[in-house]
């Protein structure tokens, strides 16, 4: 891979030229889309015809995995940031839980002595804890191997290791 690098300035907020590079990174791997050292092929043998194809073939796509790498890097990023908004926000109903709770308490008092108000209020959470603690514990038994891409990659290793003889 050769390094692309950027040399750039902009202004900062007295509006002094300050150099680009000191907050990003100075050089960024990238792949060329040709090769850096191609050969001339002087004559068009087939054989040389196919050489280079392979190595046009397989710079192409290692740009397009670097490409989607990339991309799929940015998008992650991105959905990382916004979820803090969800956790932030499921934390804040998490804590207002403990008042409804209180409150249903509160209610039951009405009818029954308070420690067995408060007896309920407790029995009842710690049953929704343990659904929910099973129904996570089933869909996490449930989870299964990769058969498909374990299959896969021996076959490709099988494959490989035949071309090597």
């Amino acid at each position: 891979m050769s390094p692309v690098s950027s040399a750039q300035t902009s202004p900062d907020i007295n509006g002094q030229a300050r150099d680009v590079a000191s907050t990003a990174p100075a050089r960024v791997p990238s792949i060329p889309l040709s090769a850096e050292h191609s050969p001339q092929f002087t004559e068009a043998s087939v054989g040389g015809l196919v050489k280079e194809a392979t190595i046009q073939l397989s710079t192409l796509i290692r740009s397009e995995v670097e490409l989607a790498k990339a991309e799929v890097t940015s998008e992650v990023r991105k959905a990382l940031k916004g979820s803090v908004f969800f956790v932030v926000a499921l934390t804040v109903l998490l804590f207002s839980l403990f008042f409804l709770f209180i409150a249903l308490g509160e209610v039951l008092d009405i009818w029954l002595p308070r420690s067995a108000a408060f007896s309920i209020v407790f029995v009842l959470m710690v049953l929704i804890a343990a659904l929910f603690g099973l129904l996570g514990f089933r869909r996490v038994r449930s989870i299964r191997k990769p058969e498909r891409t374990i299959t896969s990659v021996r076959e490709t290793a099988q494959l490989a290791s035949r071309r090597k003889r």
